[in-house]
């Protein structure tokens, strides 16, 4: 996919018009002065870092995200365990990883920004990976 109506790493503002109209951005490039993962001189906070995956170079991966088995927290208090497992336990995603996880070993953990830690699937042909741990947990 060509970049269109984006922002690169650079700063360089790309639009096509064949998409419609480009109306700005909400963020601006801040690393002339190398200050990234660092509090500028200046006063200024930072408040993120944008990732991105480089379309032309992107290998297509698929993702295994494992969640809770059981919908509540104390299944043990049901006489009907099924009514209670849930649907959404396990879901698969196709998405895109950078080049260099083609050489990713098996069962080796790599996180993957704002999901959460992955390994690569034992058995699996191609790039599957299945998440391992989560950034954000809803029960606690």
């Amino acid at each position: 996919m060509p970049l269109q109506n984006r922002v690169t790493p650079t700063g360089k503002i790309i639009v096509n018009t064949a998409r419609g109209t480009f109306m700005g951005n909400r963020g601006i490039l801040h690393d002339d002065t190398n200050t990234l993962g660092k509090n500028p001189s200046d006063g200024r906070k930072v408040k993120g870092v944008i990732h991105f995956v480089e379309a032309t170079t992107a290998l297509e991966a698929e993702f295994m995200l494992y969640d809770r088995l059981f919908i509540d927290a104390n299944p043990g208090k049901s006489n009907d365990l099924e009514s209670l497992l849930n649907p959404n336990s396990c879901e698969n995603v196709k998405g895109f990883v950078e080049p260099s996880m083609a050489d990713a070993e098996v069962e080796v953990a790599y996180q993957f920004e704002r999901e959460g830690y992955f390994c690569r699937d034992n058995q699996a042909n191609g790039l599957v990976f299945n998440k391992t741990v989560g950034l954000r947990d809803t029960w606690s």
